[in-house]
């Protein structure tokens, strides 16, 4: 087991000379597909506004889901923590920090809240921005092996934003 992590982290090593993250001002917009269990529940019109706030450390990060039945805003922040390794923090206010990890293009975050693992990522693909946000619970199993722990892969929400201006 510890030998395949390795190797995967090696990859990714490898694989980080590809394109940056360059987190730039603009407005984007797409439609998330909202899936549960390889099934789509539902669609919502959505909009991504990335803001300077202090040049190249602080930006609003603002989506806004346009639903007719449940409208909601997200207003948080991202600043960076470290440029050189690539970690940012995402602050939802209300003392709640998210923290990022990029890699190339990609930026990840996974946490848990109320026994649920998050992983989102936005993937920079030109002046598009691919949003993806996957969770689950984790799995009881009769593993020997206590190391291991399985996560069910449940719901996944997904957004290609096209840039507006």
């Amino acid at each position: 087991m510890k030998q395949i992590i390795l190797i995967s982290l090696s990859f990714l090593c490898l694989n980080t000379k590809a394109q940056q993250i360059k987190i730039s001002d603009g407005n984007w917009k797409g439609t998330l597909m909202i899936w549960r269990e390889n099934k789509i529940m539902d669609s919502v019109p959505t909009e991504l506004t990335i803001k300077t706030i202090i040049k190249d450390s602080v930006w609003q990060w603002k989506t806004e889901y346009i639903s007719t039945t449940m409208p909601v805003t997200k207003d948080y922040s991202l600043r960076v923590v470290d440029k050189q390794k690539g970690t940012y923090v995402t602050d939802e206010g209300d003392g709640i920090e998210l923290m990022n990890y990029t890699f190339g293009n990609k930026m990840y975050s996974n946490f848990e809240t109320s026994g649920i693992l998050l992983t989102s990522s936005y993937e920079w693909i030109g002046n598009d921005i691919i949003f993806e946000i996957a969770s689950g619970k984790k799995i009881e199993s009769n593993n020997i092996n206590t190391e291991v722990a399985n996560f069910m892969v449940k719901n996944l929400q997904k957004v290609i934003f096209k840039k507006i201006n």
